[in-house]
Parts: structure tokens; C-alpha cells; sequence
């Protein structure tokens, strides 16, 4: 493992450790990339310890394990070992990351600037919440919030470029402080 000469702006967090898992080193983690294709893909990791210091490691292999992954890394073959990396929050680079058409990145989404069709500002998206059928959307002006749902009915246009989202007028989804 070596110290990280990475800008922190190049790297994107795909997980969590929770804690070692056995004894021979394997960590059990908390994943929040899609698939387990994404460690393996990864030309290295990004490991940050609740020290703030950055390292690089190599993935042996990664599989599920209930709803969290188990990951080995090279060099990390004992509980011991594995302990220091307890809490320690996993990283990317982006440039590893592969999409498939219409895809889009947390790190691309959180602060777009959502417009209605109509073209009124709603709020900028501040947190993206993971659900079982699609994702939410948190987008807020000043203390205001509203959950926008991330489906094609909802979501119209994203133009990254601008920094903008553009999303339809549903029955019901816009109405504020109504009751």
C-alpha cells in the first residue's frame, strides 16, 4: 500500500468498511456502487482513514455477503491488519468509472439548479436518497425541501453542462404547503 497523490476532486466514495470479517484479512463493507464490478474495475482504491490520511490498494477480490460486500486487499492478511481500516471510507478515481447510456453520477447530480418546464427555479438537489424502485431527490431552496422522484416521467432533461435539471409539472408533485 502506498500513500495517495491524488486530488481529492478525482476521486468518487463507492463505500464504507464496517468492519473486519474472519481472520484472514477480509473486510466487510458497505457498497454504494451498483455492483461489485465496480472495486474490480477500479485500477486502484482510495482508502481514507478516520485520520484523513489517503492510501492506494489493490483489490484481490470482492463478493456479496448479505447486503454488504466482503473485499480483500492486497497486503491485508490478518484481523490485525484488517482492523485499521475499520470506518475507513473507499474512493475511485473517476476516470475508472464506466456508464451506460442516459446513466448519470451522484457527484454529476448533487447541485444541479431544478427548473419546472415552465422554467420556474424549484431548488438546487442536495441529497440523493437510494430507495427499493427509484431514486429521490432532495431539492431545496434556502430551508424548503421537496423529494422529486428520478424516474423518466419526472426527469425531462439533465444538461450537465448548465448545471440545470428540467422536470415536468406532475398533478400534485409541486404543491407546496398545501393541505
Amino acid at each position: 500500500m502506498t500513500l495517495a497523490r491524488v486530488s481529492p476532486e478525482d476521486l468518487v466514495l463507492i463505500g464504507r468498511v464496517v468492519r473486519p470479517h474472519g481472520i484472514d484479512g477480509r473486510l466487510k463493507i458497505t457498497s454504494y456502487a451498483e455492483s461489485a464490478e465496480t472495486f474490480l474495475n477500479s485500477k486502484a482504491l482510495h482508502v481514507k482513514a478516520s485520520s484523513g490520511r489517503i492510501e492506494e490498494v489493490r483489490v484481490l477480490s470482492v463478493r456479496p455477503h448479505k447486503r454488504c460486500f466482503l473485499l480483500s486487499l492486497e497486503g491485508v492478511q490478518s484481523l490485525e491488519e484488517a482492523e485499521q481500516y475499520r470506518g475507513a471510507e473507499i474512493y475511485t478515481s473517476k476516470d475508472s468509472l464506466s456508464r451506460t447510456g442516459g446513466e448519470y453520477f451522484w457527484y454529476e447530480l448533487i447541485g444541479l439548479k431544478v427548473y419546472s418546464a415552465a422554467g420556474v427555479f424549484i431548488g438546487e438537489i442536495k441529497q440523493i436518497l437510494p430507495t427499493g424502485s427509484n431514486d429521490i431527490f432532495v431539492v431545496g431552496e434556502g430551508k424548503e425541501e421537496i423529494l422529486i422522484p428520478a424516474t423518466h416521467d419526472v426527469v425531462k432533461q439533465i444538461d450537465l453542462e448548465n448545471k440545470r435539471m428540467i422536470i415536468s409539472e406532475l398533478e400534485g408533485l409541486l404543491d407546496l404547503n398545501e393541505a
